[in-house]
């Protein structure tokens, strides 16, 4: 990518895992809100059901985390945390219709591995006994391998996981030491070969835009993880947000790579994976070529929620458990308190722990999937959208403030291809995607935000 180009487009835009993003949902939505719009979830598509489940703790705190996370100290607050978790989720599921069925489970953090699997196989068996599953549900863990030894990744499979995301973000311990994140504690080889005897679909996550991080280690980094073959590498671009998070500010101190070395980060990860027969899934996905996401991308029906990437099989209107968890349903977000004791309390006074949230007005849900479309497929087929949608492309056009001028800009730095029925993003510019859905983001300047840099 031409430099000009990343100096151009590399700035502050919302990073899309939800539309509205999260800094726009708001206080009015109250717990009795809450409570009517999952009933009316019944009756709203996708209906699927899919299970968020927050545990905030960690071991200690790596500098890059932009998550909600917290330091395992008190083992008595770990323990009535676990207890209001099973609390909450007594209280939502049964407003839900007990015909609709479980597509996923996912489970994030924090540190969900820092809990002992028995805690884990107790939330997934109360989530599981009150539901049918699809055939194939997925089942997914976010993993800090540094802690877990061979017993621990055996009983997560027999707890019910299918899918293991393996947080290795480097395999250099120089950046890893400069992040303050601990190293895995098993070679990574060994790790893959437990899970892969129990058949086991594999992650692998890595960060980019780390200190210390260059091409060429980076490189090394990436060669490691295609000899281990998982079925899916992440390759996450580094956020940095220390209004956020104040601990980013360490990072500072080593020196964060430039624009043009962490856009040469991705480009070196991208090539070495498409080299090695990986097809690349949205912004950040690689994935073996018999995996459903290819299939679903090939159809450009791949689709997004806050579990990450899915297809139309798998997805789900999501319900979240725990603190900062956000319900993500087909006309309203709704987001969780983010402070452990007020969660606590008010779980156990039988109150819904909303902190805030936002009901989509028709123009608003219209744009959210047209920046879907977008981030999933690199492309909207205006015509097929209107059909699936029906509703007539003027209106969807008006919708998300359709600019012409905008459009021509992005063609004329190579960006996009479009005309009246379509618009794609060229295979080399998946990168600015975030800047061409924010082109039609009409809610974008109505307000101050501070987001994290395209590139």
């Amino acid at each position: 990518m031409k430099q000009e180009l990343l100096n151009k487009y590399s700035i502050p835009v919302p990073r899309y895992t939800s539309y509205p993003p999260a800094n726009f949902f708001n206080e009015s939505f109250t717990a009795g809100k809450f409570r009517q719009i999952v009933i009316e979830s019944n009756k709203e598509n996708p209906q699927h059901i899919s299970v968020y489940i927050h545990i905030p703790f960690c071991y200690h705190m790596c500098f890059y985390c932009g998550c909600n996370s917290q330091l395992l100290r008190d083992n008595a607050v770990v323990l009535k945390y676990i207890d209001a978790l099973k609390k909450e989720i007594k209280m939502v599921l049964p407003l839900l219709d007990r015909n609709r069925k479980i597509s996923q489970i996912h489970y994030g953090g924090g540190t969900p591995t820092s809990q002992p699997v028995s805690v884990l196989k107790e939330l997934n068996e109360l989530v599981l006994s009150e539901f049918d599953c699809i055939e194939n549900p997925e089942i997914a863990i976010e993993c800090h391998p540094g802690y877990a030894d061979e017993a621990y990744w055996n009983e997560l499979v027999n707890a019910g996981f299918n899918r293991i995301s393996l947080g290795v973000q480097d395999f250099d311990e120089e950046v890893l030491k400069a992040s303050n994140r601990k190293a895995p504690g098993m070679a990574m080889e060994d790790v893959v070969r437990i899970l892969r005897n129990r058949n086991v679909s594999l992650n692998m996550d890595f960060i980019y835009g780390l200190p210390l991080q260059t091409p060429e280690s980076f490189a090394k980094t990436i060669n490691r993880a295609i000899a281990l073959r998982p079925d899916r590498i992440v390759t996450f671009s580094y956020a940095h947000v220390p209004w956020v998070n104040e601990l980013q500010k360490n990072l500072e101190k080593v020196g964060l790579p430039s624009v043009e070395v962490k856009s040469q980060l991705y480009a070196t990860a991208k090539k070495l994976l498409t080299d090695a027969g990986y097809k690349t899934i949205g912004l950040d996905h690689f994935v073996l070529p018999d995996d459903e996401l290819f299939a679903a991308q090939q159809s450009k029906a791949l689709h997004r929620n806050f579990q990450g990437y899915c297809t139309r099989r798998t997805t789900g209107q999501v319900y979240a458990f725990g603190i900062t968890g956000i319900s993500q349903l087909a006309t309203a977000y709704s987001q969780n308190t983010k402070d452990l004791n007020t969660y606590i309390r008010q779980i156990n006074e039988g109150v819904f722990p909303i902190a805030k949230g936002y009901i989509l007005n028709e123009e608003e849900q219209i744009t959210r999937e047209v920046i879907s479309q977008l981030m999933c497929n690199y492309t909207v087929n205006w015509p097929e959208l209107s059909n699936t949608l029906d509703i007539p492309m003027a209106k969807i056009k008006s919708a998300v403030n359709y600019n012409e001028t905008a459009l021509q800009a992005f063609a004329a730095d190579g960006i996009i291809e479009y005309n009246e029925d379509y618009i794609s993003i060229l295979p080399d510019a998946a990168p600015f995607v975030r800047n061409v859905a924010a082109s039609f983001d009409k809610l974008i300047d109505t307000k101050e935000n501070r987001y994290s840099k395209s590139i």
